[in-house]
């Protein structure tokens, strides 16, 4: 049997020294101390000194969890990832959690309604995205189906109708064909599915500019002439059509233009 011989209260408010049989032996928190109503004098085993440190350090790796949480809201996964590289164990992180939860300190559903609704405010990302978001911060599949409702569809389109506009002005150098489908590509991207992008292209009910469509394509189609110059005629025709057909030109236009280049 040992004996504690002091406790000195350290420098940092809440944190005191144990010393038994006059050696310095391990520091504890206030709560620890309390809990286990250490006392000079008090007689004390190697099993009790053992429970004392090992309840020390799960103290230490709550204290770092709430440290954490201070900033935001965390998962469990991501405490979990926080304790494990401040080289906590799982014997120390488990009851860590556990009062986390009892305290709703923690609670992945909430804490993904709550990053789905700042998403759909702030961002211009889709449900896909902010799934994938939640999957790598450990959420469960059903809590996140549960978190996307947050995100309805009216939503979905309001975002949509804002993005579309600034995409197609993007893309307006693209021949009108192109200039959709990279609008298109780049919302789905985003994380929206192809269904309501379509809906809300529909709603936009872009039309071509006959005019900007042709200057565009006189504008690439003289590129990719003069790029093919070297070619035999049949050649430097099958190339430039080719090239101008990828760009989404129409092909009557396309044929168009080549035969004004002969001409």
């Amino acid at each position: 049997m040992e004996k504690i011989t002091a406790i000195q209260a350290q420098k940092r408010k809440g944190r005191y020294n144990i010393f038994i049989d006059g050696q310095y032996r391990f520091p504890v928190s206030e709560e620890v101390l309390i809990k286990y109503q250490l006392h000079k004098g008090q007689e004390i085993t190697k099993q009790e000194i053992k429970a004392i440190t090992n309840a020390e350090q799960i103290a230490k790796a709550y204290n770092k969890a709430l440290d954490f949480l201070s900033y935001q809201l965390r998962t469990e996964k991501e405490i979990i990832d926080y304790l494990v590289k401040h080289d906590f164990t799982e014997f120390e992180i488990e009851p860590t959690l556990k009062k986390l939860r009892e305290q709703n300190l923690i609670n992945d559903l909430e804490y993904a309604k709550s990053y789905t609704r700042t998403i759909a405010r702030t961002s211009d990302k889709g449900p896909r995205v902010i799934r994938q978001n939640l999957r790598k911060k450990g959420v469960l599949e059903n809590e996140i189906d549960e978190a996307l409702t947050e995100y309805s569809t009216q939503m979905q389109l309001e975002t949509l109708a804002h993005l579309i506009p600034k995409l197609m002005h993007k893309y307006q150098r693209e021949a009108f064909k192109n200039q959709i489908q990279k609008a298109k590509k780049a919302l789905l991207t985003k994380g929206f599915n192809s269904g309501l992008i379509n809906e809300a292209f529909t709603m936009q009910n872009f039309e071509k500019d006959e005019k900007q469509e042709q200057a565009q394509l006189q504008k690439i189609g003289a590129k990719y002439w003069k790029k093919y110059a070297k070619l035999p005629n049949a050649q430097r025709n099958q190339k430039v059509k080719m090239a101008l057909y990828r760009k989404g030109f129409n092909l009557d236009d396309i044929n168009r233009f080549i035969d004004e280049q002969i001409i």
